[in-house]
């Protein structure tokens, strides 16, 4: 492979080291060609790591519906990504206090899930089951609405993304409702 200027995005025409212009290079010691600045940094365009919390409380589930775009409108659970001073339950844990203005106690793992960007890196999503006390959602700034929802009224064709739908699909085969 020639070396060629990358212009996958803005952010990733020059080196965040650097400065220097990055190009598309095969080196000795990689299997597959990387962005590379001709002083030899090499930037790797991972995945991005998002967490997400299913709150449930007496076999209940708490969705959101989206006020922000991407996917304005449709409904998820709380979940965002995480930041660097915090461990994945952390991030869960904010992320339903933000979104929907209730206190969850992580129970579990529900799985973790992964898709690879159309036009950029992808996403690797962590989602947690979540039990709250708390019966009154606030949504916050990014919630048109927070709704409680029996595994049977799920509204499975206005979920955000496919993410949203597999965790809810095993949430809903794990309490053998599937």
């Amino acid at each position: 492979m020639s070396d060629e200027v990358v212009t996958v995005a803005d952010d990733l025409q020059y080196c965040p080291r650097c400065g220097a212009p990055l190009i598309v290079r095969l080196l000795p010691t990689e299997d597959r060609p990387r962005l590379v600045c001709d002083r030899g940094h090499i930037l790797y365009v991972n995945p991005k790591l998002i967490v997400g919390v299913i709150p449930e409380r007496q076999r209940q589930i708490l969705l959101m519906r989206r006020g922000i775009e991407p996917r304005y409108g449709f409904w998820t659970y709380p979940g965002g990504y995480m930041e660097i001073d915090e461990s994945v339950e952390e991030c869960a844990v904010r992320e339903a206090e933000e979104e929907i203005g209730v206190k969850v106690e992580i129970r579990g793992l529900v799985g973790v899930y992964s898709r690879p960007g159309p036009h950029g890196p992808g996403i690797v999503s962590i989602v947690f089951r979540g039990e709250t006390m708390d019966e009154k959602a606030t949504p916050g700034r990014e919630a048109l609405e927070a709704r409680w929802f029996e595994a049977e009224d799920i509204p499975w064709d206005d979920l955000a993304y496919d993410t949203t739908r597999w965790a809810l699909r095993d949430w809903t085969e794990a309490r053998g409702g599937g």
